[in-house]
């Protein structure tokens, strides 16, 4: 095995026990990078020298016994949307082409101090206003789309070009990526991590977490990022592997179990099985309000995010690309109404959701209804015959936890017939993403013997 392909957890053991060192470890992704990246595009800016020089300092620390633990020393990557000093931070849009973040985002400042190495900016569809990132390409299957709006940062993990990467998670823009490209993908509770320095698209919506290969590595970060953990969280990744003997987990009746490829759901219930011989109890549910989940998430989006364009948008609409100025130029037709409406009915939501996460721990269904989609495929087509857009069947599984705020985390769950990763989605109450990590690691640990999900 490269010491691209390990996992942080691999890695930082090596490291500490001086059989690899950061320098050869962000050499081997380095090298991979300029290897992959002609074909697969998952980086907007490759900071190489910057990384080298982080690499030298680490090893030089860590050999003067300052080691800071599991994040030390390892290779990681940012969305770019997300400031680091020194770097452009483009939202993959002409209208930034010109800014440099003058100070590090409060994530890239975390993850910094706990001795990570920051290989580059990550390609986001543009301002990530989208779900597919068409600028990048799936490891996978390259003719194929990683997802979105964090495309790039899933695509440069998956490759090898990073260990780890964030993104951003507005809609579903971690897990559906993470899922399309056989990652882990975290989207925390709403405000478990701070937004300081990240380009906004709705800001009652906005969550920045951890792309992956294991669930042990996300908890590694988010022990690092995460800013209003509760007391019984005090390392996410040393509360791992207690297993999930009495947990109650809901199996949805409706919504989450609606068109849904074959190969998606066989593996679900197989995964389900699972939970349930390794200990857990599956309770069967009803979703509550699901016609007012996507309206609630428009009437949200749509004001927030004309505000934010609104100025860049009359001054210069001709550097924004066609998809997303003309979702803007549709945002700012919205009146300004419809957030309180979206907010007030997003509090009955809330209260519904509160009453069935009364009879559950943690809430298990598809990440995504479907594989990655060719570049440029607008649709899918049901074997019922219904036709639906890519973005609606990626949204439509994956916005309910950012209109909730509860934390949602994607693992592997298996291949389809062509040989395309998809995940499995765990659902938890507020601030308890322990629980959904430990659940996920048992998924993790069951799909990787039963389908060695192989690493790109």
């Amino acid at each position: 095995m490269q010491a691209y392909q390990l996992s942080i957890v691999d890695a930082a053991r090596q490291i500490a026990d001086g059989q690899l060192s950061p320098v050869e470890l962000t050499r081997s992704v380095l090298e991979r990078a300029q290897e992959k990246e002609d074909q697969l595009c998952a980086y907007v800016t490759l900071a190489a020298d910057q990384a080298m020089d982080a690499a030298r300092r680490a090893e030089q620390e860590i050999r003067r016994k300052e080691y800071r633990g599991v994040l030390h020393g390892i290779p990681y990557a940012l969305k770019d949307l997300i400031d680091a000093a020194g770097l452009p931070t483009t939202a993959s849009s002409q209208v930034r082409r010109h800014h440099l973040a003058a100070a590090d985002s409060e994530v890239a400042a975390r993850l910094k101090q706990a001795g990570m190495i920051l290989t580059g900016k990550t390609h986001t569809h543009e301002f990530a206003f989208g779900l597919t990132t068409p600028q990048t390409n799936n490891p996978w299957a390259p003719e194929r789309s990683p997802g979105g709006s964090s495309g790039g940062s899933a695509a440069a993990v998956a490759y090898g070009g990073a260990l780890a990467a964030l993104g951003t998670d507005t809609g579903g823009s971690i897990r559906v990526p993470a899922a399309l490209c056989g990652l882990v993908g975290l989207k925390p509770t709403y405000e478990l991590v701070s937004r300081q320095g990240v380009v906004p698209l709705s800001g009652s919506l906005d969550h920045v977490g951890p792309i992956t290969r294991t669930v042990a590595d996300a908890a590694a970060l988010l022990d690092a990022i995460a800013t209003r953990r509760p007391p019984s969280a005090d390392s996410y990744r040393q509360g791992l592997g207690q297993g999930v003997e009495g947990l109650r987990v809901g199996v949805a009746g409706n919504y989450f179990c609606e068109h849904i490829a074959p190969d998606i759901q066989a593996a679900l219930q197989d995964q389900q099985a699972e939970l349930a011989a390794a200990g857990a109890t599956l309770v069967e549910v009803e979703i509550p309000l699901t016609d007012f989940i996507q309206p609630i998430q428009w009437g949200l989006i749509a004001p927030e995010a004309a505000a934010y364009h609104r100025d860049a948008l009359r001054r210069a609409p001709q550097l924004y690309g066609d998809e997303v100025r003309t979702l803007l130029e549709a945002c700012m037709l919205v009146p300004q109404n419809e957030h309180a409406q979206a907010q007030a009915a997003r509090i009955a939501l809330q209260t519904a959701w509160r009453r069935l996460f009364a009879d559950i721990d943690l809430l298990m269904v598809p990440t995504v209804p479907h594989t990655a989609p060719l570049h440029g495929q607008d649709s899918f087509v049901w074997p019922d015959g219904v036709e639906e857009s890519v973005v609606s069947a990626y949204i439509r599984l994956s916005t309910p936890a950012n209109v909730l705020g509860l934390p949602a985390l994607t693992v592997p769950a298996g291949l389809d017939r062509a040989g395309l990763p998809f995940g499995v989605q765990l659902i938890g109450r507020p601030f308890d993403e322990l629980t959904v990590l430990r659940a996920g690691q048992l998924i993790e640990s069951r799909c990787q013997t039963r389908f060695d999900l192989p690493r790109a």
